[in-house]
C-alpha cells in the first residue's frame, strides 16, 4: 500500500481527493491536514509514501512549505494547484523546490471535474512513490569552451523528459552555449504550463527558448518545447530544417510524445542528431531513441542515480539505444563535446 498524506485548505477538495485516492487498493489515505502546521506534525507522526499538496492555503503556501519539508523531511509530493497563470508559475517554483510532479484542478467546482481528475491523480500518486527526492540541483557553470563551438545549421538536438524533467531540462539547457544547434524538446506538460515554463527557461539559459509553432524553420541557439496536447516533428525544406504540429492520436501513452519526434529526427536528420532522453516514468522515447541510434546519432540517456525516476532512460538502454549514460550535471558538456567531435 502506498500511504498519502493530503494537505488542502478546501474540506471540499481534501473530501473528493480522498474519496478519488481510495477507489485505487494501492493507495490508503492516512491523513487530511488543512494547513501546513497541521501537516508537519502528521509528516513527523505517521511518515507518509506520498504528499499531495495545495499551493494556495492560509497561514503558509504550499511552496514555502515544501521548501521546508525537503531540508528537514524530504517527501515525494505531487502539487495539485488550479489552472491559471498565476499558479502556474507557482507550480513551477514548487517543482524547483522538489516537487516530483503536479495535477492541474480542473476549472469548473472540483465535484464537476472529479472523474476528468480521477486517473491523472491516482497515476501520479503512484509514480511519485518511485521517486528518488533529490536536493535541489545547481545550474550548470558556463565553461570558456562554450565559446569555441562552431555555429552549424545542420545539427539538431532532441531531448525528451517527463516526471522531474522540468528541473532537468534547466540544467541541460542551461549548460549550452548560445550558438548550440537548435534543439527539439518534448516535455510531457499541459499546456496551462508551457507558457510560463518556456518564459522561465528563457530567462535562465545563454540560449533561446520557445514554444514550437508549426511551420517554423529552426535557428541556431534556441531550443523549441513542443505544444501541450499536440505532437511535433522535424521536417526539412531543401538544406533547412523546419516544424511540424499535429492533432494526433496518443503514441507511447502521450501526445506530445518523445518517440514521433525522434522517430522524426531519425529519419530527417539522421546522423546530424544528438538525442537526449531525461528522467521520466514509463518508456516513451525509447523506441525513438533505438531509431536514432540506428540512423546514426549519437545518444545520451540520464543516469539512474541522478534521475527522479529511472523509467524512460532505462527502457531505452534496455533496448539497446543508448551510447552513454551520463549523470544529470554532465550532459551539457557531453553534447558539446559531441558536436565539436564532428
Amino acid at each position: 500500500m502506498i500511504r498519502v498524506l493530503i494537505v488542502d485548505d478546501s474540506a471540499t477538495a481534501r473530501h473528493i481527493l480522498r474519496e478519488i485516492l481510495e477507489s485505487d487498493a494501492r493507495l490508503e489515505v492516512i491523513g487530511l491536514a488543512a494547513d501546513a502546521y497541521i501537516a508537519r506534525d502528521m509528516i513527523v507522526e505517521l511518515k507518509p509514501d506520498v504528499i499531495c499538496l495545495d499551493v494556495e492555503m492560509p497561514r503558509m503556501d504550499g511552496v514555502t512549505f515544501l521548501q521546508k519539508l525537503m531540508l528537514h523531511y524530504p517527501t515525494p509530493v505531487v502539487m495539485v494547484s488550479s489552472l491559471t497563470r498565476a499558479s502556474a508559475r507557482i507550480t513551477l517554483d514548487a517543482l524547483e523546490a522538489g516537487a516530483v510532479d503536479y495535477v492541474a484542478k480542473p476549472h469548473s467546482h472540483i465535484y464537476d471535474g472529479k472523474e476528468m481528475l480521477k486517473d491523472e491523480l491516482i497515476q501520479k500518486v503512484i509514480n511519485a512513490s518511485y521517486a528518488r527526492v533529490q536536493k535541489k540541483i545547481p545550474m550548470a557553470q558556463k565553461k570558456s569552451y562554450f565559446t569555441s563551438l562552431a555555429e552549424t545549421t545542420h545539427k539538431v538536438i532532441a531531448i525528451g523528459s517527463s516526471t522531474g524533467g522540468t528541473e532537468a531540462l534547466k540544467v541541460v539547457l542551461g549548460g549550452l552555449p548560445k550558438n548550440a544547434p537548435a534543439i527539439l524538446v518534448v516535455q510531457h506538460m499541459p499546456q496551462s504550463f508551457l507558457e510560463s515554463f518556456a518564459l522561465r527557461l528563457n530567462q535562465l539559459c545563454a540560449i533561446d527558448v520557445k514554444i514550437a509553432q508549426h511551420g517554423e524553420f529552426l535557428q541556431t541557439g534556441t531550443a523549441y518545447i513542443a505544444q501541450g496536447s499536440k505532437h511535433m516533428v522535424l521536417r526539412r525544406s531543401g538544406a533547412s530544417y523546419f516544424i511540424e504540429i499535429g492533432i494526433g492520436e496518443k503514441v507511447s501513452g502521450h501526445c506530445p510524445s518523445v518517440d514521433v519526434l525522434f522517430n522524426s529526427v531519425a529519419k530527417v536528420a539522421g546522423s546530424n542528431a544528438v538525442g537526449v532522453i531525461l528522467t521520466g516514468m514509463g518508456s516513451d522515447g525509447a523506441r525513438g531513441m533505438l531509431h536514432m541510434h540506428e540512423a546514426g546519432a549519437k545518444t545520451i540517456a540520464q543516469s539512474e542515480e541522478s534521475c527522479v525516476v529511472f523509467g524512460m532512460p532505462k527502457e531505452a538502454i534496455r533496448l539497446g539505444g543508448v551510447d552513454r549514460v551520463s549523470p544529470l550535471g554532465e550532459i551539457s558538456q557531453d553534447i558539446v563535446n559531441l558536436l565539436k567531435s564532428e
